[in-house]
């Protein structure tokens, strides 16, 4: 029973089912080719081709195919010669800028002082770039007219020389008489857009006395400084010895570390921020400090190191009897204190006392 309904059901399928009728139009028989209907074999569907084509080129054998990869494996070897003998070397030292054979630019991967990055952009030199680069050369804009001839302020300590030599020609003047360059010092060359002053380096270096007696002087200053520099830290040692202080010539002296670039600037910016306005008891930086070539320097106490965040989270790390104090050297790339005084200021520091140059 179930069989004849299944083919009842199939046959009312069929019949309800309306199959197309395909008309062939009446033309086709008279456009079509006589040929089209036999079938053709490969070398006549090739014949309309170039010799020279590849499709009637017939496929290769076994042994070419083998000679082939044979041929690929051979290429493939490493056939160069030994690089650590015939790579390039950048050279080790500066022979000036007329040798045939530069250095390469530190931020070329071959340099020797090549160091990756920068990651990360500091917020100080964004703020350095955008508002008191602008504001300094603003500030301190002077006009000149054009054809101005500028004064010679250092004619009598100069020397001229006396055109006994053709070489002499076009020479800038001879130095003081003896090798006197305290008496000239650095010009300080005024701002303009070329030479805006900006941070240079920063060099943190802790004094431990105690070192050359007991190292765990030398261990905590060295972890002090690694912690809120984030750089590794250089031991140094007493150059010259005190005998009625009982310093002895090469003892260890205390740790320090020089920040260069962003590092520089991200390390200003947290004492700027978090570290100095922290310090109740803090009047700010001497107005007679700095080196009259750009460079100021200050000092932080022992109690005032607990300050800094990476100190401060894990403070029970460090002994308290065995923390040091730190001094703070800012290189800028200013010719005079004056100059570098402004830039300090602009950044944030607070100075105090009259300036004497």
């Amino acid at each position: 029973m179930a069989t004849l309904r299944e083919g009842a059901r199939m046959a009312s399928a069929l019949g309800r089912r309306q199959l197309p009728l395909r008309t062939v139009p009446s033309c086709a028989s008279r456009f079509a080719s006589t040929q089209a209907d036999k079938p053709s074999s490969p070398s006549d569907a090739l014949a309309d081709l170039d010799a020279a084509s590849s499709f009637t080129t017939p496929t290769p054998d076994a042994k070419e195919i083998e000679a082939f990869n044979s041929a690929e494996k051979n290429q493939s070897r490493n056939k160069q010669l030994p690089g650590n003998r015939y790579q390039y070397h950048p050279p080790k030292y500066y022979r000036g800028p007329l040798h045939p054979v530069q250095m390469p630019a530190s931020s070329d991967p071959t340099a020797r002082d090549f160091v990756p990055g920068p990651f990360s952009f500091p917020r100080l030199k964004h703020t350095y770039d955008n508002t008191i680069a602008p504001d300094l050369m603003t500030l301190t804009y002077t006009h000149v007219p054009p054809g101005t001839v500028a004064p010679e302020s250092n004619k009598g300590v100069l020397r001229e020389w006396d055109e006994s030599s053709p070489y002499h020609k076009n020479r800038p003047r001879r130095g003081p008489r003896g090798g006197g360059s305290s008496r000239l010092g650095i010009l300080e060359r005024d701002i303009a857009w070329h030479n805006i002053p900006e941070i240079e380096a920063v060099t943190i270096n802790s004094y431990a006395p105690l070192s050359g007696q007991n190292k765990e002087y030398l261990h905590v200053a060295r972890a002090v400084v690694q912690a809120i520099s984030g750089g590794f830290p250089e031991v140094t040692k007493v150059k010259h010895g005190v005998v009625q202080w009982g310093v002895r010539k090469g003892d260890k002296a205390g740790a320090k570390v020089t920040l260069k670039g962003g590092a520089a600037y991200d390390f200003v910016d947290k004492l700027v921020t978090l570290v100095l306005p922290k310090i109740k008891d803090w009047e700010g930086i001497n107005a007679s400090t700095g080196d009259d070539a750009g460079n100021l320097a200050f000092g932080l106490r022992p109690a005032w190191m607990a300050f800094f965040p990476e100190i401060e989270f894990n403070y029970d790390m460090y002994p308290a009897r065995l923390m040091p104090g730190c001094d703070i050297f800012i290189k800028t790339t200013g010719t005079s204190d004056r100059q570098a005084r402004l830039l300090m200021q602009a950044l944030g520091f607070p100075f105090y006392g009259k300036a004497t140059h």
